[in-house]
């Protein structure tokens, strides 16, 4: 009620990036202040046997993550830990920095409880983030880390930058997921077409085995796939021995929404998350676990905004599921009101 009430509509005074920064900023502030700290993550954390998750590998306090995107250069995990996320998701990165498309690049449309943007993977470059979770305090938290490649960088030689982002992280990560699906890298989703995204997942897939304890690599698909295109990512993921699938990213289609259509025109280009994503993103979970017969790990995302949402989606086949935009429509209190009605519910794996 207090964010719903209050702080939200403070918030949605500033542009959404500025909202962005001045809410991590006093989170880690009052997070410092003796007390407070541990108060707040009491409030927020729901701790039951009910919530564990074991999954490719991975034992999960509970199934509620922050899907990539929030903190994309690692300043944001411990502080973003208080809120009793089970696992954190970190990038894109790339192997260089780069800034991103120019501002504004994101948009809210509230009337449809959803976000648009084409950020670009801005981010600091794959060495500034290592060189923050090198000194991250603690390793009980579970951090994937979402790779991508530079902007610049041509499709035939995307996987070298897989490849630099993978090596340099791996030491200080415990998933990957490689992401070939946001729209506002030019090209990108090119990479999800069967011979590509094969050739791709093999060689990180064959670099990851020259480690003595291989890590779990997802990939990230779009919401905009097609049942035969679906099928061949089913297929890929067979043949490399994939971990398993993010499900899904953000939407290029702008159907149905209540916002109007000219005011959605001037927004422009950009990936549509939130609400309007919601149906789509389960319809793909459900295919999924349908056709893989249920043994390829889904984490659910898009449009999970209430605790009957994250049960939709894991109804439908995902074994965890991911948060973002909802974060910005229902709050921060949105984390523990779903690990409490799954805890309600006794859900287990």
């Amino acid at each position: 009620m207090l964010y719903r009430n209050f702080l939200k509509p403070l918030l949605f005074l500033l542009s959404p990036e500025k909202a962005h920064g001045v809410t991590v900023s006093a989170l880690r502030f009052i997070l410092a202040i003796p007390g407070i700290g541990a108060l707040i993550r009491w409030n927020f954390r729901k701790q039951h046997p009910g919530l564990e998750r074991e999954v490719f590998g991975l034992r999960f306090p509970n199934p509620v993550g922050l899907a990539a995107g929030f903190d994309k250069d690692g300043k944001y995990f411990s502080a973003m830990s208080a809120l009793g996320f089970g696992f954190i998701e970190i990038g894109t990165v790339t192997p260089k920095g780069q800034a991103g498309n120019p501002q504004p690049r994101l948009f809210r449309l509230p009337q449809d409880h959803a976000l648009i943007n084409r950020m670009g993977f801005n981010n600091e470059g794959v060495e500034a983030l290592v060189s923050r979770l090198k000194k991250r305090r603690s390793t009980n938290l579970i951090i994937g880390g979402n790779i991508g490649k530079n902007k610049d960088t041509p499709n035939e030689k995307a996987a070298e930058d897989y490849l630099i982002c993978f090596d340099r992280l791996f030491p200080y990560v415990d998933y990957f997921v490689v992401n070939v699906s946001s729209p506002n890298t030019p090209n990108l989703r090119a990479l999800q077409e069967k011979e590509p995204l094969m050739q791709l997942l093999s060689t990180l897939m064959a670099r990851n085995e020259t480690h003595d304890r291989p890590k779990p690599i997802l990939l990230k698909i779009a919401p905009d796939l097609s049942e035969s295109q679906l099928d061949d990512i089913l297929d890929i993921a067979k043949a490399t021995r994939l971990s398993g699938i993010i499900a899904t990213n953000t939407t290029i289609y702008r159907e149905d929404l209540t916002t109007p259509a000219e005011q959605v025109r001037q927004i422009g280009a950009g990936g549509l998350s939130g609400k309007p994503v919601k149906d789509r993103s389960t319809a793909v979970i459900r295919y999924l676990a349908r056709e893989s017969g249920g043994t390829l790990p889904i984490i659910g995302v898009g449009g999970i905004e209430t605790p009957e949402d994250a049960i939709e989606k894991l109804d439908a086949g995902a074994s965890l599921v991911q948060v973002y935009s909802g974060l910005v429509y229902a709050g921060p209190g949105l984390v523990r009101a779903i690990n409490k009605a799954v805890a309600d519910l006794g859900r287990k794996l």
